[in-house]
């Protein structure tokens, strides 16, 4: 005999499993075909940060001999793009690297690639035709600018939903143990088998794709920009007597390319033009690219980094050396001084211990997420990519295989099935917490609600 109370509660859990797998096929229905492109580009971009830069090409040159000036190597970068400005210098990692320019021209930022034993432009190419560059426009923004970066925002708030409902979808029950659902079952056929593997690969990459959900969101333009990167931008009031500019960081990004701290991107430029400031460069010396170079080796930039030159009368020279952007392996690392172009004092040094809790957790997640912290980082991060594609394509062959002909095969509620108010809760917190993903929910739960319920009730017999 049933304990009393027993077939209501099967009944409902059967309801709640229903239900959540509703709410999965809704939520995959989105996310797949940007998951997809988001894992395509992703491989792209592990290629970029590891076979080749963020700006295109590695160029080898012979180790020793003498080697001319930074300043005569942006001249020669600069002549190399009719009308050109420099805008940016990439130091060469070891010696046996080109150094790299980037020269705005027209609107366009080209990536010049220079030997540094006389100046010899080895490469030319608009950073825009860039594989790394076409793959992180389309990661982030579809091609599309705001309109791509608001519907990959909701994709990945959805993305959140599918994580957590298949993570339910997924616990062992009905007599199947913890053990059968960590290893598929290969002698299982058909969809079966599609299934097995789908669940277990699930289950592995669950708690990382989270994570990669919401390292993306923080860039994203709502969620990220309005709201978690305002809260947690770097105070600029930590430059105590140091006049700003009206330029934020941000404004040293290049095109689609995120380059600055994510932590730093809304904080305030200091401004050059005064006599605010530390110690920096010696007085006397020439301010330029090589004595500024020299000074960033002097206060410990040692591995690869990069200056951005001052834009406008106000501006600074910025030395900055990080992991998102390839400099380092180290997210602990990241550093970022600006220098007054005129009297190349120190008017900012930001260190990664100067960040809040936010500001690190997004350093080491970036570097985590773009796969710049070694070669573990690249493999893991392939492995991963490969595995999304894997569970994309997986989910849509079981659909197609358990699909009656002619329907859109959507789960169905179990008759006069009533939502838990814990789910609607959830679903309510999850709103809140990101408003775009908010806005898709409760798009679906009224065309869910507005469905005949010969649609989406199983067990239904129309009079």
């Amino acid at each position: 005999m049933a304990a009393p109370g027993g077939a209501n509660t099967a009944s409902t859990l059967n309801g709640l499993y229903r239900a959540v797998w509703r709410w999965h096929f809704y939520a995959g229905l989105v996310v797949v075909p940007f998951l997809l492109t988001l894992a395509v580009t992703g491989l792209i971009m592990v290629y970029g940060n590891s076979i080749e830069t963020f700006l295109g090409k590695k160029y080898p040159v012979a180790s020793g001999g003498e080697r001319a000036s930074i300043v005569a190597q942006a001249l020669a970068a600069q002549a190399a793009v009719p009308g050109g400005t420099v805008r940016l210098y990439v130091s060469a990692p070891t010696d046996e690297r080109a150094s790299v320019f980037i020269v705005n021209a027209d609107d366009k930022d080209h990536v010049v690639s220079v030997d540094s034993h006389g100046s010899k432009i080895l490469g030319a190419i608009v950073k825009d035709d860039t594989w790394f560059y076409w793959a992180n426009h389309i990661h982030g923004t579809l091609l599309i600018g705001t309109i791509g970066d608001r519907l990959i925002e909701t994709a990945a708030g959805l993305g959140i939903v599918l994580v957590l409902t298949g993570l339910y979808l997924w616990w062992p029950r009905n007599g199947r143990g913890l053990l059968q659902a960590l290893v598929p079952d290969i002698r299982a056929r058909g969809r079966q088998l599609w299934k097995e593997l789908h669940m277990t690969a699930g289950f592995f990459i669950g708690i990382v794709l989270l994570f990669f959900f919401v390292s993306g969101l923080s860039w994203a333009g709502v969620w990220g920009e309005k709201m978690t990167q305002a809260w947690s931008t770097f105070p600029a009031a930590k430059w105590d007597n140091v006049p700003l500019s009206d330029k934020t960081h941000a404004s040293m990004n290049h095109g689609a390319l995120k380059e600055e701290p994510w932590t730093l991107e809304q904080t305030p430029l200091p401004a050059s033009g005064s006599n605010a400031g530390s110690t920096g460069i010696p007085a006397g010396t020439p301010i330029n690219l090589d004595s500024v170079a020299a000074f960033a080796k002097s206060i410990g930039f040692n591995e690869q980094f990069r200056i951005n030159l001052p834009s406008g009368e106000d501006g600074v020279y910025t030395i900055s050396a990080d992991s998102m952007d390839a400099d380092t392996t180290n997210p602990m690392g990241d550093r970022t001084v600006h220098i007054d172009q005129y009297t190349g004092k120190i008017l900012a040094d930001v260190k990664f211990a100067d960040y809040g809790l936010a500001g690190k957790a997004m350093a080491v997640g970036i570097a985590l997420h773009e796969a710049t912290m070694g070669l573990w980082n690249t493999v893991l991060n392939t492995l991963f990519c490969l595995t999304v594609v894997f569970m994309s394509l997986s989910g849509v062959v079981m659909w197609w295989k358990r699909r009656p002909a002619g329907t859109i095969g959507s789960p169905l509620y179990p008759r006069d099935y009533r939502i838990p108010r814990a789910i609607l809760a959830i679903a309510a917190a999850v709103s809140v917490l990101f408003p775009l993903t908010g806005l898709s929910i409760v798009a679906f739960a009224v065309i869910d609600f507005l469905l005949p319920r010969r649609l989406k009730e199983a067990g239904y017999r129309s009079a």
